[in-house]
C-alpha cells in the first residue's frame, strides 16, 4: 500500500488489523534509517490488544520514495504525517501516535502545533501520545553545532554518514546484527534534516509547560543515539497530570528491542488501554 505526498512522493504504508474488539488506531512513526517493518512485534502485541496499527516509512527511508536522509522543506515530515493520517483514520475512532527517535520528535512536534495561535493546514487533532527514546535533544557538541551551521549554507542536501553505530541501538546482538545487514537501513543524513530535528526538539521542550495531549513518555536512559536530557527537560517542564513518564535505566536507544522489551511493552499496553 502507498500513500502520495503533497510533492508527489510514494509512502510505503503498513497496516495490521486486529482481530480483538477494537479499542482504536495507533499510527507508528519509525526512526532515523530504519522502516516500518522494524515495528512488526509491536504490531502485533497491540493487535493482541485490541489495538489497529498502521504506519510508513518516511520519505527516503526504506520503500518509500525520495533521497535517503533529506527532506524537502522544514514541514515536509510533518505534512507527510498528515497525509497518512488522513488516509488511515476512521471518525468513530480512538487515534494515538507513537513515535521512536526522530519518529518521536516528529509526532511530538505535530502534537505541539495544536498549541500554535494559528495551527497550521497540516495540524490534525489526537487523542494521545506515545513518545520512545525521542530525539527531542539529538545531543550535538559545540564543534557539531559549528558544521550543521556551515553545511546549512554550503550544502543543505549533502548526504553524510549520521555517525550512529549499530551497536548502541540496543543491548540483543541478534537485533544488532539484523540491523546492521538490513538492506533497508541506512545511515544518511543532510544538514537540512539535522536541522529539523534540532529545531523540532526545541519548540516541543519549549512548549512542554503548555502541553494538553495525555502523553507516555518513555526513554533509555543509557541512550548514546539521542540525549536523554531532551526527554528529561520535558518531562520536568510538563504538567505531570497530562504526561506520564517511565526513564529505563539501563536499557539503550530502542527501548521496543530491548531484552527487557515484553516489559516496555506491557507498560505502553497498559497506559493505552486505561
Amino acid at each position: 500500500m502507498t500513500t502520495t505526498t503533497d510533492d508527489g512522493l510514494k509512502l510505503h504504508t503498513r497496516h495490521w488489523p486486529t482481530t480483538a474488539p477494537a479499542r482504536g488506531q495507533l499510527l507508528i512513526v519509525h526512526g532515523l534509517g530504519e522502516h516500518i517493518e522494524r515495528y512488526a512485534h509491536v504490531a502485533g502485541a497491540l493487535n493482541a490488544a485490541g489495538w489497529e496499527v498502521h504506519g510508513w516509512d518516511h520519505r527516503g527511508h526504506g520503500r518509500s520514495e525520495g533521497k535517503r536522509g533529506d527532506i524537502s522543506s522544514h514541514d515536509a515530515l510533518l505534512r507527510d504525517t498528515a497525509r497518512v493520517i488522513d488516509a488511515v483514520r476512521r471518525p468513530d475512532s480512538r487515534f494515538v501516535l507513537l513515535g521512536h527517535s526522530l519518529g518521536g520528535v516528529i509526532a511530538a512536534r505535530f502534537a505541539a502545533e495544536a498549541l500554535a495561535a494559528r495551527p497550521a493546514a497540516w495540524s490534525r487533532p489526537l487523542d494521545g501520545l506515545v513518545l520512545s527514546s525521542p530525539a527531542l535533544d539529538p545531543g550535538l557538541s559545540g564543534a557539531q553545532k559549528l558544521a550543521l551551521a556551515a553545511a546549512e549554507k554550503l550544502a543543505p542536501g549533502l548526504a553524510v554518514g549520521n555517525g550512529l553505530k549499530p551497536e548502541w541501538i540496543c543491548r540483543d546482538p541478534a537485533v544488532v546484527r539484523a540491523y546492521a545487514s538490513d538492506p533497508l537501513v541506512h545511515d544518511r543524513i543532510t544538514a537540512r534534516l539535522t536541522r529539523f530535528i534540532v529545531d523540532a526538539g526545541e519548540r516541543v521542550i519549549g512548549d512542554a509547560p503548555r502541553w494538553r495531549l495525555t502523553t507516555l513518555l518513555m526513554w533509555a536512559a543509557a541512550d548514546r543515539c539521542v540525549a536523554p536530557r531532551g526527554s528529561e527537560a520535558f518531562a520536568s517542564a510538563a504538567p505531570a497530570n497530562v504526561v506520564a513518564t517511565r526513564p529505563w535505566p539501563g536499557l539503550f536507544h530502542e527501548i521496543l528491542n530491548e531484552p527487557e522489551k515484553a516489559e516496555v511493552i506491557a507498560v505502553l499496553t497498559d497506559w493505552l488501554n486505561r
